[in-house]
């Protein structure tokens, strides 16, 4: 005879209120911590500054390319136009945005463009077109998902540490994906439909792959000018980089300002994403404007969390520093996130350290149990809530009465690979004058130790899901597994 398995009641609802209280005390009276232990921190902060000699350098080359782009424009000559994701041959060029307004139409520019580029092709050396050839390779090769695109950024940190915009990417990747797979883990499933997971999956891999599909040949072009001793970034065109960029590795080579290097990266590939994703009216009505999307400025579970602390240590626990972001819509909003993280990572000894720790220790496989072990688990329980789900968390641990650790599978479990075609891209630079303000200051968040704030993002979930059980919909969500 089948087992009967107890079932657990679900709390009284005076229970539930009063839970829902106490951790909204917890919340206010943490929060003071976290100021408090992010002044702690800083106090041995080294914060960076950016040069302003080295700024003007910047901005004064590129008032020279707003120049050299009128004259372009108005003669109806096209540069060398920037090469296709193609590992065979350049043929889909990204175009340069027209200064005037009687420029040619999209399909004539495009024509140009493909017989320009069939020119300026048929003027590099052998060994230039077989490092254009080669790039593009390994480029396609390690852009197969967030797994491969994570560890690729850290191969190039190691082996060119000057390269700090990979280090930062490297971790906001592995974010990236703990986001996709939170989509298929214990609770969302609990609060959206499938197709709401699955578009709001499809936005979070297009603006991995194409972050990636940019900056990585750059990074690597980069390496290579180092192994030939000379500057190759003339060749950036051939693979769809914006104009904006030339200027800043030409810098780069010469004067070796990582600072400056790392926030023009920060600028070009926040730009890059607006106009194919951010902007794009497929990803604005399924994602960007629906509810759940909407629901994440409350509930902060758009974080980025660096983990400097590991309860794996002996006698450790886990530490996380971050920051919310509250407007994805606002490319200068994620500019500036960028920066702050960025000032963050580089300016406290403490959080470097415990990052890098994390880095070298613990790969990368999409599950939130690679940094919180204690609250997360790859392993799916099988265990059935007949009762509906009770929540398992009380702060940063797991309650008594916790029914397991919550569930986030690794991304190979969680999604298949995904061959999306790379949106065409026009280039986003205008001007010099519309990017000044992006190297004025790089300034150092207040409160940045956010452990405990992110923790409380997964309670706010938790009791998304009880209150949806409660006074919501009844049963299951339409086309979720709810286990």
């Amino acid at each position: 005879m089948p087992q009967h398995r107890p079932q657990r009641k679900q709390p009284s609802l005076l229970a539930w209120l009063n839970h829902v209280i106490r951790l909204i005390r917890n919340y206010v009276l943490h929060r003071q911590d976290a100021r408090h232990a992010s002044h702690a921190l800083a106090e041995h902060a080294r914060p960076a500054a950016m040069r302003q000699e080295l700024v003007s350098e910047l901005l004064a080359a590129l008032e020279a390319l707003d120049a050299r782009t009128a004259e372009e424009a108005a003669s109806g000559m096209p540069s060398i136009p920037p090469a296709s994701s193609s590992t065979t041959a350049p043929a889909t060029p990204a175009t340069t945005a027209p200064a005037e307004p009687r420029a040619s139409s999209p399909s004539e520019q495009e024509t140009e463009s493909v017989l320009a580029v069939s020119e300026s092709m048929a003027l590099l050396t052998d060994e230039e077109r077989a490092l254009i050839h080669r790039i593009h390779h390994e480029t396609e090769t390690a852009n197969r998902n967030n797994l491969t695109r994570t560890e690729a950024y850290r191969a190039v940190y190691y082996r060119s540490p000057e390269l700090q915009w990979a280090l930062l990417a490297h971790l906001v990747s592995r974010n990236g994906g703990w986001n996709m797979t939170d989509l298929k883990g214990e609770l969302l499933p609990k609060l959206l439909d499938d197709a709401s997971r699955t578009h709001a999956f499809m936005m979070l891999e297009r603006i991995n792959s194409l972050i990636f599909h940019d900056a990585y040949p750059q990074l690597l072009l980069y390496e290579a000018s180092c192994r030939e001793g000379t500057d190759l970034s003339r060749l950036l065109p051939y693979f769809g980089v914006s104009r904006f960029m030339l200027p800043v590795w030409r810098q780069f080579w010469q004067r070796r300002d990582s600072v400056l290097l790392t926030t023009a990266l920060i600028v070009n590939e926040q730009h890059v994403i607006e106009r194919p994703i951010v902007r794009s009216e497929h990803f604005r009505a399924h994602v960007l404007k629906r509810a759940p999307f909407l629901l994440q400025i409350p509930l902060q579970t758009n974080t980025v969390v660096m983990p400097y602390g590991s309860p794996l240590d002996s006698g450790g626990e886990m530490m996380l520093a971050g920051l919310v972001l509250e407007d994805f819509s606002d490319v200068k909003e994620r500019v500036e996130f960028g920066k702050r993280l960025y000032a963050i990572l580089l300016a406290v000894p403490e959080v470097m350290e415990g990052v890098m720790a994390f880095v070298r220790g613990v790969h990368h496989s999409g599950s939130r149990a690679d940094y919180a072990p204690h609250l997360f688990t790859k392993e799916r329980t099988g265990r059935r809530e007949d009762d509906g789900y009770q929540a398992r968390l009380e702060g940063c641990k797991l309650t008594k009465a916790a029914a397991g650790k919550l569930y986030s599978p690794d991304l190979q479990t969680a999604w298949a690979d995904v061959q999306a075609k790379l949106p065409e891209r026009t280039d986003w630079f205008e001007s010099a004058d519309a990017v000044g303000g992006y190297f004025e200051a790089l300034p150092m968040p207040d409160v940045f130790e956010i452990t405990f704030e992110h923790c409380m993002a997964f309670n706010k979930l938790e009791l998304a899901v009880e209150a949806k059980q409660r006074f919501g919909s009844h049963g299951k969500t339409k086309g979720t597994d709810a286990r």
